[in-house]
């Protein structure tokens, strides 16, 4: 998928738009979304969007760091239902609480 590229002001080469492309998405490890090149014949602004980077929940569960349970055993899915969940009362705030 190509970056969406936007010009203000003087138009550059092709080459020299995809090297501007080329060091932002190798700089940053990064594919762009969009690419605004401001120009005025001697100084370049570069203003740039990525893609959005997938985000997978992180949990700890029975002292794994795990994002879903789908590929554990039968055994470490029984540990995880017989694990005493613990929860916070108000009433415990309350006593931890110092006043602020």
């Amino acid at each position: 998928m190509l970056p969406e590229i936007n010009f203000v002001g003087d138009a550059l080469s092709e080459e020299e738009v995809q090297a501007y492309v080329d060091y932002l998405e190798e700089k940053h490890g990064r594919k762009l979304q969009e690419l605004t090149i401001e120009s005025d014949g001697e100084y370049v602004n570069l203003n740039y969007q990525f893609t959005e980077v997938p985000f997978e929940r992180i949990r700890r569960i029975t002292g794994y760091l795990v994002g879903t349970m789908e590929r554990w055993n039968d055994a470490k899915t029984a540990e995880e239902a017989d694990r005493v969940k613990h929860s916070v009362s108000p009433r415990d705030i309350e006593e931890f609480c110092c006043g602020c």
